[in-house]
């Protein structure tokens, strides 16, 4: 497969964040993936930071300020959120298709060493990929996810997946988006302002989300037993892992439960756990503990002491 990438903003300051896009294919056609890129270019030490279910690449700012010192750091509006474009056929809104765009986009500039981390949708793309002959990931951060995702936690992404909304002004759209996301910990106003504007713009006189209402159709539509076939194969995937794999659990996570990450230690080759306090699903990595989480598991410092 190749790949095509767009520049859509130069930058000679390497600490600001670059757009740009590539081009990726679905069975229904072509689409673009965008992707904000920060610092280095040419590191060929490569972070890729992928976001959860309607969220933007944009939730990454911190993360990436904190590490573009020592990697490239990639960050993906996974296809139907953000700037990237919607897929003509919303049944291929799922975990193989995002696989095969985040392949598109490591392999598009020469992008050396792999390495994932992520919220929802993306921790169950990062495990896929992951688990994988010859993966590129070298090592992996799981934000608040697994193979099992409980059942209550599912009801509620349902409860507003899809669903239309209009604001009158970004700051309602803003406040709307931070009470969804209200387990993400206790956000500043500032903080909740930097990662709620990207996932909305402006159309005809009214605010809405960018996220394409799609992405609910599989979602809504998957049973009971299709869901057990993807555990399973999550499961699979998340043993067949050699490289180091961090969970981060949210202390009142929902949808990841200490007995879950248990199982994920005790069935992983090389699967460490630790809890964000004060968040559940998901921890927003803004506050300095959480940041140093990050920065101890990429770069060898001690993040996990209180």
């Amino acid at each position: 497969m190749t790949a095509s990438i767009v520049v859509e903003a130069q930058h000679s300051d390497l600490s600001e964040p670059r757009q740009r896009f590539v081009q990726c294919a679905s069975p229904a056609g072509l689409h673009r993936m965008a992707y904000t890129e920060w610092c280095d270019p040419a590191n060929p030490r490569v972070l890729l930071c992928v976001h959860g279910l309607t969220r933007s690449g944009r939730d990454f700012d911190k993360v990436a300020q904190a590490l573009a010192g020592d990697y490239r750091v990639v960050c993906p509006d996974v296809v139907g959120r953000g700037l990237s474009d919607w897929l003509a056929d919303p049944r291929h809104y799922g975990v193989p298709q995002y696989v095969a765009d985040m392949v598109t986009l490591i392999a598009a500039p020469e992008r050396g060493d792999g390495r994932l981390v992520r919220h929802l949708d993306g921790g169950l793309i990062g495990m896929a990929l992951g688990g994988l002959p010859n993966t590129p990931i070298r090592k992996m951060l799981l934000n608040d996810v697994g193979p099992h995702i409980e059942p209550v936690a599912l009801e509620r992404i349902r409860d507003y997946l899809g669903k239309s909304a209009r604001f009158a002004s970004l700051d309602e759209g803003v406040k709307h988006a931070a009470k969804l996301a209200s387990s993400f910990g206790p956000l500043t106003e500032e903080e909740w302002t930097s990662i709620n504007t990207p996932l909305l713009i402006e159309r005809e006189g009214a605010w809405g989300f960018r996220y394409d209402p799609g992405i609910a159709t599989p979602f809504g539509a998957a049973t009971e037993e299709q869901n057990a076939v993807g555990e399973a194969y999550l499961w699979h995937a998340l043993a067949s892992i050699r490289t180091p794999v961090l969970v981060v659990r949210g202390e009142t996570s929902d949808l990841l439960l200490r007995e879950t990450v248990a199982q994920m230690v005790e069935r992983g080759q090389a699967v460490t756990s630790v809890e964000a306090r004060g968040a559940g699903h998901a921890p927003a990595f803004l506050s300095a503990e959480q940041i140093a989480i990050t920065t101890g598991f990429f770069l060898g410092k001690d993040a996990l002491a209180a």
